[in-house]
């Protein structure tokens, strides 16, 4: 499947008219288990891609390259549609084309851009925007600068996280005029927000699930496509990795240890038999079938 073919799967989220919960992967094996189990989409965000790659906070530390470089692992190890939390461009709106030139050549289907000023200045306080004027600037080249049209470029606004409703529904009129694929309303929470979204756009919108924001059916009906549930797949793996190091520094048995997975998911999750296969035809071993039998020899 191309780029392109898992893009268009991703548009046609964005284009239906029910609620998705996406899969929170970080690494290849995450990704091929949420693949092959049925997700439709999968969602890499920015803190867990600090947490995976450099085993940090969401403090914007990490740099485009380590995030880019953690997402073609991904997209080569697996055909699922992927979203992906950009941040703030990594910079201004020439990064913010630098970033999405990079993203797309790594594979992803989708990318957000936020309006948050980032990464936070010297006593700077907790949350600021960036002005809209800076906002739109960025949405603008992010479209600019994408060479595949399916690539949804997603405008991200923290306004309602602020509790700023009037200043929030202005960012997306303004990012819906520029031509953005759809929305991310980052803490957004209630039907009343979602509906005053909706008296000035008719983007599909992207947020979490919180507040009044639970059962799918309702977030369909609003027109929010894709409702994430926080990324509790990652945060399980320390907590399993930590108990099992533990087990066995205290002396437990490795056949007593809890929550191992079957031989047949981890052959599963390696894709193990296409291995099996491709050794079998391009390095068989024993006297019968030695390399040299499948070169054909010139007459002496």
């Amino acid at each position: 499947m191309t780029f392109s073919d898992r893009r268009r799967r991703f548009r046609a989220v964005l284009d239906g008219d029910a609620c998705v919960f996406p899969a929170s992967v970080f690494d290849p094996i995450s990704t091929r288990i949420a693949e092959d189990i049925g997700y439709e989409v999968g969602m890499f965000a920015g803190s867990v891609a600090s947490m995976t790659v450099l085993g940090a906070p969401d403090l914007i530390v990490l740099t485009l390259t380590e995030f880019t470089d953690q997402i073609r692992r991904m997209t080569r190890a697996s055909s699922l549609p992927l979203l992906v939390d950009a941040d703030h461009g990594y910079g201004n709106a020439l990064s913010v084309m630098r970033t999405v030139q990079e993203l797309e050549a790594a594979g992803v289907a989708a990318l957000t851009i936020e309006d948050t000023a980032l990464p936070k200045a010297f006593a700077d306080e907790p949350t600021r925007l960036l002005t809209l004027e800076e906002g739109l600037g960025k949405i603008r080249a992010a479209l600019r600068s994408r060479v595949d049209p399916s690539l949804a470029i997603v405008a991200r606004t923290s306004a309602f996280a602020l509790g700023r409703l009037e200043e929030g529904v202005a960012r997306v009129r303004a990012y819906d005029e520029a031509g953005a694929d759809a929305l991310f309303l980052a803490s957004a929470s209630s039907k009343a927000q979602i509906e005053a979204v909706r008296m000035v756009s008719q983007l599909p919108i992207i947020c979490g699930v919180e507040g009044e924001l639970l059962e799918r059916k309702v977030m369909g009906a609003l027109g929010i496509r894709i409702a994430l549930q926080g990324h509790q797949p990652y945060l399980a793996t320390i907590q399993v990795v930590h108990q099992t190091l533990t087990a066995l520094r205290a002396g437990v048995a490795m056949n007593d240890l809890q929550n191992m997975p079957s031989d047949a998911l981890v052959k599963e999750a390696t894709r193990s038999a296409a291995y099996d296969r491709a050794t079998k035809d391009f390095l068989p071993w024993g006297s019968s079938q030695s390399g040299s039998t499948l070169i054909k020899k010139e007459p002496a």
